[in-house]
This record gives structure tokens, C-alpha cells and sequence, in this order.
């Protein structure tokens, strides 16, 4: 028995230890930049291709901040899968009020796949003027420098420079749990991942250099998968290059949000991921507080200790950890945010759990399949 205790308590400082490791790494990466990136006054021009469809709380912010960039060469392209969406009227004032950046708004759904966001920008690909091509999701804000942060990223060995979304100006309590998900757990995850060389891309935002894409296949090649970022990634590694993730990452306002919307968010990427990844999915289950728990008190009540002592120590210590990050980052907090991030910590095995089961997808109004098969009503959507 005493070995056995003596594994588990190894095991629960190890998974500890890879908590602060991620902390630490997120606190540096996510760590808001004291100086600007290069000015790239003699930069490559830039076509920023924008899907929408239908109107989120800050649709309007969002999308204005594209024509407030700081770069002197880029052209944007809002993609929009049919004519009575009621976005468009919002798209076709923000285009005239600023004549001065090139825009266009383009109509039309060419499905070559299940994924509605990829067969809504196929016609923004092909209709792209320049070399460097940003895919950006309509709900994301876009600092001024936001071209200039993403090319910064660039290397010789890169294939694709994305960024993770970051929930900002929650309206609800359910939208400060999506928070929770979003920032100090799943940010912080794909930013360890890519320090030790291992990004993934992320759909809410992909600059590619159009060559690297088309020699793999082009625009359709994204199709391989169901969700574009996991097709993403995998083409980057089949070149033999990386996916780099941008230092800070950019807000996404979320807006009210309710308890269902959020569980089936999150329920939708753990099936993908399952799709996709399914070693690293495999891996899930030691990525929260659960696991490192149970071995805690396990080895605690071995060695009779006080095991309730002993969890309250890697509970205390796990949340503090989030909100020294959280703090120092500057990312969403408030009195309550602890508490979701404990609702998430309890809710990620069930997550977990379900998605290990069950096919089916919901994608605002389209109903998918990792199995295949026809996308339902509501396939124009723009973004998840």
C-alpha cells in the first residue's frame, strides 16, 4: 500500500508542478507587450479575410476595428454566405463610412465541406489580392497593431502564425464561466503546448503565406477535417513546418451568454478534438485538478494524513496560481471568478466523459456529424 501511495503523491506534485510550469509560461506569453512590434513600414501587403453571419452583442466593434489597423498595405475581404443575412447591412455601412481602406463584401456558399465558416471564405481565398492571408473571425477585436503582431511571429520554420481567443466583457455569469475556458485554462494549455514546440493552430485567427497553402492543396485542403484549424495544423506539419501562436493573443467579446450555449461550445471542441487528436484528447483528463485530487487524498488517507487538509491545499493552490495569472496578464476577473473556475474544474471530467461518446455536433443551427453526412439549416454560419 505504501508504494502505492507513494506513486499517487509523486503523481499528484508532478501534475502540480505541470500546473505552475503552464502558469508560468501563459504569464509570459499572454504578458500585455511594453513596446510595439515593428512598424513594417516596407512590410508585405495583406489581405484580411473576415466571415460573418448574423449579429453577436459587439458585431459592430469588432468589425470596425479592422479598418482602424496601423499598416499601410492591406486589403479586407467580409465573406457572408447569402444576401439576406442581417449583417450585411452593417458590413455595407462600415464600407462606406471608410472609403479609404479597401474592402469588399462578398455573397456566397460554396460548400466543400461540412464546415460552413470554410465553404463561406473559399470565395475570400480565391478572391484575395496579396501573398499573406489572414483568416480572422468576426467576433475577435483587433488592436491596431494586429498585423504587425501577427507577421512579427514569423519564422523561417513557420507554415502558420494563429492566435487563441481571449473572452472579454462578459454580460452574464454563464459568459464569465465561458471565460474561464477560454483564458486561464485553454489559452494557457496552447501556449505551454506551443513553447515546447507543439502549437496548434486556432481558428479564430490564421495568417498563412498563400504559397505554404497552395502547394498543399490550396483552400480545399482545410476540408480534410471537419474543423479547419485541426486541417490546419495538420497540413502546416505535413510541410514540415510549425504553427507559432502570436505573444498576447487577441479579446473576444463575448456578451451575455447561457449555461446551455456554453456546455455545448465546449462540447463541440472536445468532439472535434476527439476527431482530430485523439491521443491528446486521451490526455484531457490530467490537464484539470481532478485527477492530481484524487491521488492527493488517496496517498493523504495512506499515510493518515488529513486528506479534506490536504485537498483544500491543491484546490487554494491550484485557483491562486489562475488568478496571479489572471491578475498579471490582465485578463477578465472579479469576485466570482474563482468560483467558476471551479465550476469548470468539476465540469471538465463530465465534458470529458460525454464527448467520449456520440457523433453529433451543433454549430449554431447546423447540425454536423464527425461522421459525415449533410450539413443542416443554418450552415452559412461565419464562426463558431
Amino acid at each position: 500500500m505504501d508504494s502505492f501511495a507513494l506513486l499517487a503523491a509523486a503523481f499528484a506534485a508532478v501534475v502540480f508542478a505541470i500546473h505552475l510550469a503552464t502558469i508560468l509560461t501563459a504569464t509570459w506569453r499572454c504578458r500585455v507587450p511594453r513596446t510595439r512590434p515593428p512598424a513594417f513600414e516596407h512590410g508585405p501587403s495583406v489581405t484580411i479575410i473576415r466571415p460573418v453571419c448574423g449579429l453577436d452583442a459587439y458585431e459592430e466593434a469588432t468589425l470596425r476595428s479592422t479598418f482602424a489597423l496601423d499598416y499601410r498595405h492591406f486589403e479586407i475581404l467580409f465573406c457572408c454566405a447569402g444576401r439576406g443575412d442581417p449583417v450585411v447591412p452593417l458590413v455595407e455601412r462600415l464600407i462606406a463610412e471608410h472609403g479609404h481602406v479597401p474592402a469588399r463584401l462578398l455573397i456566397g456558399d460554396e460548400r466543400i465541406s461540412q464546415n460552413p465558416k470554410l465553404n463561406n471564405i473559399v470565395k475570400g481565398w480565391r478572391a484575395a489580392a496579396h501573398g499573406w492571408i489572414v483568416i480572422a473571425d468576426s467576433n475577435v477585436a483587433m488592436p491596431p497593431d494586429f498585423v504587425q503582431r501577427l507577421l512579427a511571429t514569423w519564422r523561417d520554420d513557420t507554415g502558420l502564425v494563429s492566435a487563441p481567443p481571449i473572452g472579454c466583457r462578459p454580460e452574464s455569469l454563464w459568459a464569465e464561466l465561458e471565460c474561464a475556458f477560454l483564458n486561464a485554462y485553454q489559452a494557457r494549455w496552447q501556449y505551454a503546448a506551443d513553447s515546447a514546440g507543439l502549437g496548434f493552430a486556432q481558428g479564430k485567427v490564421m495568417l498563412w503565406r498563400r504559397s505554404d497553402l497552395e502547394w498543399a492543396g490550396g483552400i480545399h485542403a482545410l476540408a480534410a477535417e471537419l474543423a479547419e484549424d485541426a486541417a490546419a495544423t495538420k497540413v502546416v506539419r505535413g510541410l514540415g513546418l510549425r504553427v507559432r501562436l502570436a505573444d498576447g493573443a487577441f479579446p473576444q467579446p463575448l456578451g451575455p451568454r447561457t449555461a446551455l450555449q456554453v456546455w455545448n461550445r465546449q462540447l463541440r471542441w472536445a468532439r472535434l478534438r476527439r476527431a482530430t487528436f485523439p491521443g491528446y484528447f486521451a490526455l484531457e483528463p490530467l490537464s484539470g485538478f481532478a485527477a492530481p485530487l484524487l491521488a492527493a487524498v488517496f496517498a493523504a488517507e495512506a499515510f493518515a494524513w488529513d486528506g479534506g487538509v490536504v485537498a483544500g491545499l491543491i484546490v487554494a493552490g491550484w485557483l491562486a496560481a489562475e488568478a496571479w495569472l489572471t491578475a498579471a496578464v490582465g485578463w477578465h476577473l472579479s469576485w466570482r471568478s474563482p468560483l467558476l473556475w471551479l465550476l469548470r474544474e468539476l465540469t471538465l471530467p463530465a465534458i470529458w466523459l460525454q464527448a467520449c461518446f456520440g457523433t453529433s455536433l451543433s454549430w449554431r443551427g447546423s447540425s454536423m456529424s464527425l461522421e459525415g453526412g449533410d450539413v443542416g439549416l443554418g450552415a452559412a454560419e461565419g464562426r463558431p
